[in-house]
């Protein structure tokens, strides 16, 4: 005990030293401090606060702009939450509160000892206020977040003489798709301070970091990593998503750290490609193992690896990455064979007359050997167009294998494409790699933004599609490959041709049939798309969903410049905001930006056939209208029922519970 008092006392006596030199002289105290927090003080004096605290500070948000705030980050809360509260256990009747902020340093709750809790008030370190260092310099919480790493700011160590009490740790919180998100903190008394609070702060962020990444990817396959088996499941262990045709989705930080690599070379590129292995056999190995996990090679060094999630089937696990047979003619599944196509060029058509036409003329060219030229708008749903065309066919139970080509940078692709031999160039496996080509071996390949390819491998590929065979760089054996070819653009290739940026003689080639799918904006089935994609996102849910008659006007309404990719993010989001006991899609769960554009307006209440989450008139722009928009239309409902909260929470299909909180209740 006394040593650590004679630690704190000479921290101190540095930091006393530390802000003299820095506010009183106007120098850096290097060797005094962190040079992080030095960093921090600097930032802070270029802001324009001041050390005593006279700098103007934003008041916190009231509570129905809180709740606005806690909606948009309802995931980070929800698997936040749980977190705080286990934290809070541990460090129960120290002084002390543990703090989940946004991307902003908006703090959107806490929990704490209620002694400590009040004197955190006093200085707004409550929810609702911000602490990002434009308004509270430097602190844990705001300075985390400007440095993206975990931070400990100790008493005087705070820009701000106010804040000087705290003792405050604190650790970014990124997304599966490694943006910040929040971060999560542990303030206390800074007479108080425990040694060990910042790696405990870590390690939650790092827990939530895992969940948040299990609940977005919950329907791919989930890759995880550590040296040790025991190290799998915990929050040390690396994780990719994996989509069922090979490619890695997402990936976080310990697995990069685990296999060596960058993000760039590893997001968008095939399982075989970063893994070293072939993901069909490693799922055989682990379904015959009992430990439930298998050991693999990885830059020469053992790992352990575990696949969890959507596995494919065992009996299709072998077919994407094996190496091609001589070349054959594939066979139909027999009659009596189970169906595994998940969607077709039937189930794609939802009553638009151009999508229909689209449809139609590919149907007409199905196993005939002949290329189809899918153009549209980013996020059209071409390569839901391509896989639906892919399962329409004798083909559908052959590999479908995607390649973006631009996606992946120019010295990629080609291995991406024609795959290599061992040893071809320098960081290449020595057993070599399958390009998609060969992966594509007996189904369809389908290249994405064909346009952007590079004009050297334009060459290759026509001659790939000529010979019907490829070879791999470093490799002088042509292999022979049957495959359907199927491309998409957004670009007009014919003026591409013009300009020379692509070759005529292929343009030919792969232009066997243009098809041309229509932007969402212009499309007549656009209720029945929506209700078809919100009835297959929320398959899992007990209860169904729908959409009001206000939500639907302003999908309507909106111009959707990410098409179909857009309404689908919109509608999973949609989806998750909804309670567990709600069923019913209103303006409230759609973003904004959709609000850009004025609302259709409404027709007069009635109870009989009314829409009772009919828009309401904005009032304030639209960033604080949407709650209102759901409380006033509670009322009417409310009020339709004669004040019965029972009756009126079943026209709503909402609990009781949910119908007081929309009401301002509870």
């Amino acid at each position: 005990m006394g040593i650590i008092q004679t630690m704190a006392e000479l921290h101190g006596q540095q930091l006393t030293q530390a802000r003299e030199v820095f506010f009183d002289r106007g120098e850096l105290p290097d060797g005094l401090l962190d040079p992080l927090i030095i960093r921090s003080w600097e930032r802070c004096r270029r802001f324009g606060l001041q050390e005593c605290g006279l700098s103007p500070i934003e008041q916190p948000l009231d509570r129905h702009e809180l709740k606005t705030e806690q909606d948009r980050n309802r995931s980070l809360l929800s698997q936040g939450r749980p977190i705080m509260e286990h934290v809070y256990e541990e460090i129960r009747a120290s002084g002390s509160m543990v703090i989940l902020a946004d991307a902003n340093g908006l703090l959107l709750d806490t929990v704490g000892d209620p002694d400590f809790v009040k004197r955190a008030d006093r200085i707004a370190l409550a929810a609702g206020a911000s602490w990002d260092e434009t308004q509270r310099g430097t602190n844990a919480i705001g300075t985390a977040l400007s440095e993206e790493s975990a931070v400990a700011v100790l008493g005087g160590e705070h820009f701000l003489e106010n804040n000087g009490f705290l003792s405050c740790c604190a650790s970014p919180i990124f997304g599966p798709d490694r943006r910040l998100i929040g971060v999560l903190d542990i303030s206390g008394d800074y007479r108080s301070q425990q040694r060990h609070t910042l790696g405990l702060a870590r390690f939650s962020s790092a827990i939530i970091e895992k969940r948040l990444f299990e609940l977005v990817h919950a329907r791919d396959i989930l890759v995880c990593i550590h040296e040790h088996p025991n190290g799998l499941g915990s929050p040390k262990e690396g994780m990719a998503a994996i989509s069922p045709d090979g490619q890695v989705l997402a990936i976080n930080r310990n697995c990069l750290d685990w296999l060596g690599i960058r993000r760039a070379d590893a997001v968008n590129r095939d399982f075989s490609m970063v893994f070293e292995s072939h993901l069909a056999a490693l799922i055989d190995r682990q379904r015959s193992n009992p430990q439930g996990f298998v050991e693999c090679q990885i830059n020469g060094r053992k790992r352990c690896m575990q696949l969890r999630g959507n596995l494919p089937n065992p009996q299709l696990s072998g077919r994407v990455y094996e190496e091609p047979a001589p070349r054959a003619t594939p066979k139909a599944a027999p009659s009596s064979a189970p169906s595994r196509r998940a969607i077709t060029l039937d189930t794609l058509n939802t009553g638009d007359s151009r999508l229909q036409m689209a449809i139609d003329r590919a149907r007409r060219i199905l196993d005939r050997d002949i290329p189809i030229m899918i153009q549209g708008e980013s996020g059209a749903g071409k390569e839901m167009f391509a896989k639906a065309y892919h399962n329409s066919g004798n083909r559908h139970d052959a590999p479908f294998v995607a390649l973006n080509c631009a996606s992946i940078p120019e010295t990629l692709i080609e291995s991406e494409l024609f795959g290599y031999q061992g040893g071809a160039f320098t960081g290449a496996r020595k057993e070599g790699a399958p390009g998609k080509i060969q992966q594509a071996h007996g189904g369809t390949l389908f290249l994405d933004e064909i346009g952007d390819m590079p004009l050297n491998l334009q060459a290759r590929l026509l001659r790939v599609l000529q010979e019907r065979s490829v070879t791999p760089l470093g490799s002088t054996r042509a292999i022979q490959v049957d495959i359907s070819l199927v491309c998409a653009t957004h670009r007009r290739l014919r003026e591409e041709v013009a300009r020379g940026t692509f070759r005529e003689d292929l343009y030919y080639r792969l232009n066997g049939l243009a098809v041309t799918l229509p932007p969402l904006r212009e499309r007549s089935d656009l209720r029945a798309l929506v209700n078809k994609l919100a009835a297959a996102e929320a398959l899992n849910r007990d209860l169904p969903v729908r959409f009001s008659e206000g939500a639907l006007q302003a999908i309507e309404a909106y111009r959707w410049p990410g098409n179909i990719r857009q309404l689908h993010n919109v509608i999973r989001v949609a989806i998750a905001l909804l309670d567990d006991d709600e069923s019913l899609i209103t303006e409230l769960h759609l973003p904004e930006e959709l609000f850009e554009v004025p609302l259709p307006s409404t027709e007069a209440f009635s109870v009989q056939g009314h829409d009772p989450w009919a828009a309401a008139p904005l009032e304030g722009g639209p960033a604080g209208s949407l709650e209102e928009i759901s409380r006033q239309a509670a009322l009417r409902t409310l009020e339709a029922a004669g004040g019965n909260i029972s009756a009126a929470a079943r026209q709503l299909g909402i609990s009781r519970n949910t119908l007081y909180r929309k009401l301002g209740k509870m």
